[in-house]
Formats: C-alpha cells, sequence, structure tokens
C-alpha cells in the first residue's frame, strides 16, 4: 500500500469515527431527525453511508454482486439511491450504527489491500486511492447534513485536502455531466485552508483562476452550499461557470442548495 492511500485510508477512518460518536449516543427519536437533504433524516443518511461502503467493498471484490447493483441502478436510476438508503433506515438504530461500522472498517481493509488496477465504479473506473478519496467526501458531505440537523458543528479540518483535490480534477466532469463542453486549458485555483495555509493547483501562469476558502469550495463542489454564500472569486468564463456547476460526485447534475 503506498503511502498517499495510506493517508487517505488513515483521513477515511477519522471522518467516520467524528460522525459515529456523534450519533452513537442518539435515542430512537434523533435518529429520525430530518436533515437538509429532502427526505432524509439522520438515519437515512448513515444508512446511505452504510451501503455506499457495502457496494464499493463489492465494487473491488465481487463482480456479480456489483453486477446486481449495477443491475437495480439501471431499472430506477432516478430513485435508486433513495430507495436503498430509506430501506436501510428502518432497521433499529442500533443495528445500523453496527451495519454501518461493520461496512466502514471492511471498505478500509479491502482498500489497504487491493492492487494497483482500478474497480468499476458508477462514474469512471477507480483506483483504491480514488475510492478511499470519494469515500471520504461523501462521508464529510453526510457527516455535515447529520451535524446541520443536529444542529452541531463539524468542525474544517486539513482533511479537507481530499476532498479539494477531487473538486479539481473533477472539474471537466461537472461541465460534462451538465452537457457543456469542459474547458481546454488549466485553471489556478489558490484555496485558504483551515489552518490559513495556501492550497494551490494548476500552473501559477493560468489565464483562468478561481480564489477562496478550501471550506467554501468542498461545500460547493458536493452541492451543501450555494455559490452565493460562498467567498469563492472566479476570473475567467470557464471559471465563473464552474463555481455554478461544481460536483465532485457520481450520478446527474445535483439540484444544490438554494441561494443565500
Amino acid at each position: 500500500m503506498n503511502d498517499v492511500l495510506t493517508t487517505v485510508l488513515t483521513d477515511l477512518t477519522a471522518e467516520g469515527d467524528v460522525l459515529e460518536a456523534l450519533v452513537a449516543d442518539l435515542d430512537a427519536e434523533a435518529w429520525r431527525t430530518p436533515t437538509p437533504a429532502p427526505g432524509w433524516d439522520v438515519a437515512s443518511q448513515v444508512s446511505h453511508l452504510a451501503w455506499t461502503d457495502e457496494v464499493a467493498v463489492l465494487a473491488a471484490t465481487d463482480k456479480d454482486g456489483w453486477d446486481a447493483v449495477v443491475l437495480r441502478a439501471l431499472a430506477d436510476p432516478a430513485g435508486f439511491v433513495d430507495t436503498e438508503a430509506l430501506a436501510g433506515a428502518e432497521a433499529d438504530p442500533a443495528e445500523l450504527l453496527v451495519r454501518w461500522r461493520a461496512a466502514r472498517w471492511s471498505l478500509v481493509s479491502t482498500l489497504a489491500a487491493y492492487g494497483a488496477g482500478k474497480m468499476p465504479w458508477f462514474g469512471p473506473p477507480m483506483s483504491a486511492t480514488s475510492m478511499a478519496t470519494a469515500r471520504l467526501m461523501e462521508t464529510w458531505a453526510h457527516s455535515l447534513d447529520v451535524h446541520e440537523a443536529l444542529g452541531a458543528e463539524l468542525a474544517a479540518t486539513g482533511r479537507l485536502r481530499h476532498i479539494t483535490h477531487l473538486a479539481v480534477r473533477t472539474r471537466d466532469f461537472a461541465f460534462i455531466t451538465n452537457s457543456l463542453p469542459a474547458p481546454t486549458e488549466p485553471f489556478r485555483i489558490d484555496l485558504v485552508a483551515p489552518d490559513d495555509d495556501v492550497w494551490t493547483f494548476g500552473p501559477e501562469d493560468a489565464a483562468q483562476t478561481v480564489t477562496g476558502s478550501a471550506l467554501d469550495l468542498c461545500l460547493l463542489a458536493t452541492q451543501r452550499t450555494h455559490r452565493s454564500a460562498t467567498d469563492l472569486n472566479a476570473s475567467g468564463p470557464d471559471a465563473d461557470r464552474w463555481l455554478d456547476i461544481a460536483q465532485c460526485f457520481a450520478g446527474p447534475p445535483g439540484a444544490g442548495r438554494g441561494a443565500a
């Protein structure tokens, strides 16, 4: 296992630990607290994470199991994610917590042992490092929803660097999934990290730029906020358009959150 994968898996585990600590002692009523995702309560959010971690293990280890998931997705492309999340949320909270804990630990051990190839996914095939990064992104985003629902604050940490990296790498995907031509030139992106360091991406002499908070880019690319609520600034038409459509998760364009 390479050093980068080790770091991402360590941070993925830490991100899951934060959410688990928040929900572990909730009573049954609190698990039914609505979250910012329409129709999803706390249990639905955790159920979704458990299901997706389980499916990621199938993608890495079980072709027949993965193919069966794909067939279910094809039968209901617009609703299968909600169906799985809501079905899993019907379980007793204690059982759901055990399920998610087992799923996330299974995922970490599976990715740690995975070779140099790529595994299938709902978007492009992924390496173990890419899958770990994507799972960290989703864990953080859904944890954010749960924290908001419960009136708790999710502290911004250096683990956001993985999500900003994913947001930058999925720039062209955001254009393509919105039926737009991908930009032909790189952007220079300068982001202020939670510790006030600056994370940079792209050449210094790029004609188009994006600047602002790393946290805000993470919120925007996971569609947990509207662009108008961020401090992100773009110079150049493609960079400006990207901030309207940024999306670092697989699937069709999301509805996003309303303007502030």
